[in-house]
């Protein structure tokens, strides 16, 4: 079985950093975006082990994003 759970990516100065917001302390950070992928996959899947482990339920994947449009202003490229 599986679930997707949402995973945010933000640019860093050097790299990308990338966090569940549904796992709290879920987290990893690497110079590029697919190792970024790849550390949060893996932190994931140990994380969803431990609350296991340790009795706890796992919580559910409910956050969403969506991009939104924004008008900018004429002289926003500088």
């Amino acid at each position: 079985m599986t679930s997707k759970y949402l995973v945010v990516f933000e640019k860093a100065e050097n790299g990308y950093s990338a966090y569940v917001p549904d796992m709290p302390g879920c987290v990893a950070t690497a110079e590029t975006l697919a190792k970024a992928e790849q550390l949060i996959r893996e932190g994931l899947e140990l994380h969803v082990e431990g609350i296991v482990e340790d009795g706890h339920r796992i919580p559910r994947p409910e956050s969403v994003a969506k991009l939104i449009d924004v008008r900018m202003p004429e002289r926003s490229t500088r």
